[in-house]
């Protein structure tokens, strides 16, 4: 009888032993698969109309669904328009934080869409986008807000836009005191719709010496919501005939294969170009000359055969004529990468220097190194 209770206690005690095995191993199992998991309510707010300049707010609740505590690292708006407030960085199981994001509809006008990025430490979803939405109405809608015009260098006339100036209030709108500070522009308000659509005529003046303009424009309104209108007019003022880009680099030689090298020649100036007699006065290579749109746009072409290597200090010019009384001769400077070296890693090629070289008899649009005339060593030394 004694060895029956001694045989029974042994295996009570193994048994418990294994219960108790088999509980702390299940508790293991649950602490490593432990994981936070976050759940947003809506990761969209549609906060339909509202009008410009005022602020928009939402608070984004989520829930940590996981079980583990939730960990909010950052909100990232999209855009300096958009900013987010003080979020709950730590939420535990089950329990919910929020994140406030605010919205300034200053500026804008008709739908918007901003969007900040939720990082956290769930392992399934680390980044999650927030979103805010809806439509921002302007009592004054003006299309567009800015005149801009484009002028090159010479042979500059004036130039007329119109801005839309339409009133979406109840009440009937009246502009006045159209104010620019800058003589090269003018302004003027004309009534399309009495009370409801303007225009606002906005001339630029030449000439224009710099390479650009600006000017602030000004009209008080009778409303409220909206009693100044700031609007402005800008110039940009480009060089009669460009050349894109100002030079030409081979790779380095000799070459393995044909290599074809393009210069863009655009025309910005009053009257239609002429483009003759494309030259590349060394054996080997092949120039071609397209225009694309007559008289506006060209492409200058040179196709580089295979063993081609420029000389140690050979001076290169890819050049074309032009009918241009300013710009007679284009040309356009050829260099070649230096081979890479235990010593040279990587080839340079020397800065730009855009001038307008003229001589008695003919006027030369060309790219100039600066560090020196001469031309780059091939060799990479400097």
């Amino acid at each position: 009888m004694r060895s029956n209770h001694a045989l029974s206690g042994s295996l009570a005690g193994l048994l418990a032993s294994f219960l108790l095995a088999l509980a702390q191993t299940a508790a293991l199992s649950a602490t490593a698969t432990a994981a936070p998991k976050i759940a947003f309510a809506s990761t969209a707010y549609d906060f339909g109309k509202s009008s410009s300049g005022e602020l928009v707010r939402h608070d984004f609740v989520f829930t940590n669904t996981g079980t583990a505590t939730l960990e909010i690292t950052e909100v990232r708006p999209g855009c300096g328009c958009t900013a987010a407030g003080a979020w709950d960085k730590l939420v535990l199981p089950g329990k919910t934080g929020r994140i406030p994001l605010q919205f300034n509809s200053t500026g804008f006008g008709g739908g918007v869409s901003k969007s900040a990025t939720v990082t956290c430490n769930d392992p399934e979803q680390a980044s999650i986008t927030i979103q805010i939405m809806g439509t921002i109405w302007r009592p004054i809608e003006v299309t567009p807000n800015m005149a801009s015009f484009v002028y090159a260098s010479d042979g500059q006339t004036n130039q007329t836009q119109a801005l839309r100036i339409v009133n979406n209030a109840d009440e009937p709108l009246t502009l006045t005191e159209v104010q620019c500070s800058n003589k090269l522009f003018k302004a003027e308000l004309k009534t399309i719709r009495p009370g409801k659509e303007f225009e606002l005529l906005v001339t630029a003046i030449p000439p224009f010496a710099t390479p650009s303009v600006f000017a602030p424009i000004t009209v008080k309104t009778s409303l409220a919501k909206a009693p100044v209108l700031n609007l402005s007019a800008y110039v940009t003022v480009q060089a009669a005939v460009m050349l894109m880009p100002e030079q030409l680099v081979l790779p380095p030689g000799p070459l393995t294969n044909d290599v074809t090298l393009s210069v863009t020649v655009r025309n910005n100036g009053s009257n239609a170009l002429t483009l003759s007699d494309l030259r590349l006065d060394i054996p080997g290579p092949k120039v071609a000359l397209e225009e694309m749109q007559p008289g506006r746009l060209f492409a200058v072409r040179a196709t580089f055969p295979v063993g081609f290597q420029l000389k140690a200090a050979q001076k290169v010019d890819l050049t074309v004529k032009s009918d241009h009384p300013r710009f007679s001769l284009l040309k356009v400077p050829i260099y070649q990468s230096a081979p890479v070296t235990a010593s040279a890693t990587a080839s340079q090629v020397p800065k730009l220097d855009r001038r307008l070289i003229t001589t008695n008899t003919e006027s030369v649009v060309r790219v100039v190194p600066t560090r020196s005339a001469r031309a780059p060593d091939p060799a990479g030394k400097h």
